[in-house]
């Protein structure tokens, strides 16, 4: 045991050296203040186009929008089914006199991560798993541990062990510094509002039967929890693409394409059912909660976990079996 601990502490310390996490908290650091404002300008934009700062006109206005878009008869059939749901959620969240978007940094990290889980988050992720082999190979240092009395699986987890805890941290991170720097524009308040989850797409409409009010706390922290276990599965994905490609650039670009690929088929290819099975497409899982309709047909909570814990675990078990067999000496 003592052995394995100071693997994994060999491997974080590798990637303290390479200021990997100094990389990732200057891009957070950096980009999140200009989401920030661009949600400020958004706001301040929208009180002065309605001439009210009064959320259920502004409500009142997008189902509107919506609903003109809805008219045109160029609209694809799939954004019309989209649109028609959004206008039923828009009108139930009227009705019950309650506002989806209540200003406060809760808010802001609760709609950070529902945008970013798909892209932004893993990319973060790829940041640290993408060469923890890869770059082992580049600069030498895994010659050097298959050298030593280790078995070639324990070098391999704890490399994937150090993957998981600067993961998870990265997510947390991601958190903090959300709610640290929108909550300067924004204020520190909110946590306690109502958030109506529990929205089911059915047929193409909006069953309302399951829909029940929690507090925004926890709704972020279901929300954070389903980020949590995509940047888990992404970065299963990028681990193996780390042992099966010795050159981290060119690993770097596959996860790429891979994640771009997921978000185009999400909006191009929505008849064609084989997509639902490419891990990039099921990352949207905060859609679930807030009860957007599905990119794909045939796309749900339980399908799209299971298809990511179906990716993640078979990249896993590759990553091992080809560590375990390859020749590291060329």
């Amino acid at each position: 045991m003592r052995e394995f601990f100071n693997l994994v502490y060999n491997e974080a310390e590798k990637i303290y050296r390479k200021k990997r996490i100094f990389v990732i908290t200057l891009i957070l650091v950096v980009l999140i203040p200009i989401f920030v404002y661009a949600q400020l300008k958004q706001v301040e934009t929208t009180i002065k186009r309605l001439g009210t700062s009064d959320w259920k006109v502004a409500l009142q206005q997008q189902i509107v929008d919506t609903q003109n878009r809805l008219n045109n008869s160029r609209l694809p059939e799939e954004w019309k089914q989209w649109l028609q749901v959004s206008v039923q959620q828009q009108q139930y969240y009227l009705d019950n006199d309650i506002n989806p978007n209540a200003p406060g940094a809760p808010t802001f990290v609760r709609v950070f991560i529902e945008q970013g889980i798909t892209l932004f988050i893993p990319l973060l992720v790829m940041i640290v798993a993408i060469d923890l082999v890869s770059g082992d190979r580049s600069d030498g240092t895994i010659k050097m541990l298959l050298t030593r009395p280790i078995r070639r699986w324990k070098i391999l987890l704890s490399k994937y062990v150090t993957m998981l805890l600067f993961v998870s941290f990265i997510v947390l991170l991601v958190g903090i510094i959300a709610y640290a720097l929108s909550g300067i524009v924004f204020g520190y308040g909110g946590w306690h509002l109502p958030i109506l989850t529990g929205f089911v797409v059915e047929n193409g409409s909006l069953n309302t039967s399951y829909v029940h009010l929690i507090p925004q706390w926890k709704y972020i922290l279901m929300a954070y929890g389903l980020a949590w276990f995509v940047a888990i599965v992404v970065g299963t994905i990028s681990f193996m693409v780390s042992v099966l490609i010795r050159n981290t650039p060119a690993g770097m670009g596959v996860m790429l394409a891979a994640l771009i690929a997921g978000g185009i088929l999400s909006g191009f290819a929505t008849a064609w059912e084989g997509a639902k099975y490419i891990f990039s497409v099921n990352m949207q899982l905060t859609d679930y909660l807030s009860g957007q309709l599905p990119t794909l047909k045939g796309l749900s909570m339980g399908f799209s976990l299971m298809n990511l814990s179906i990716w993640g675990i078979v990249s896993l078990i590759i990553a091992f079996v080809v560590f375990t067999r390859q020749d590291i000496s060329n």
